[in-house]
């Protein structure tokens, strides 16, 4: 059964605004650096554990999407965290 047109559009969005593989996402997300970012809660971070999340999503495919996979959404949309990116020179959507 063919995916409404707004999965085919986030699924887009998203795969064209993610460029790392999830290997190598995989590979940061080991690293203690990545372990820094967002706040924390008790446990794991929240930008550790959103990274954990995109990994999921890379190796998934279209067909896999449910209304849930909202997450992808929070990978394209202008957020804070592209502000602090470009406050230091970097625009991750360029």
């Amino acid at each position: 059964m063919a995916k409404p047109r707004h999965h085919r559009d986030r699924w887009k969005e998203f795969r064209d605004s993610v460029n790392m593989t999830a290997g190598q996402l995989e590979k940061w997300l080991r690293t203690d650096e990545s372990k820094e970012d967002g706040q924390k809660s008790g446990g794991e971070s929240t930008g550790h554990a959103s990274g954990g999340r995109i990994v999921s999503l890379l190796r998934s495919t279209m067909s896999e999407l449910t209304d849930d996979d909202g997450h992808m959404r929070k990978v394209v949309r202008e957020s804070a965290w592209r502000y602090s990116l470009m406050n230091g020179g970097h625009d991750p959507c360029k």
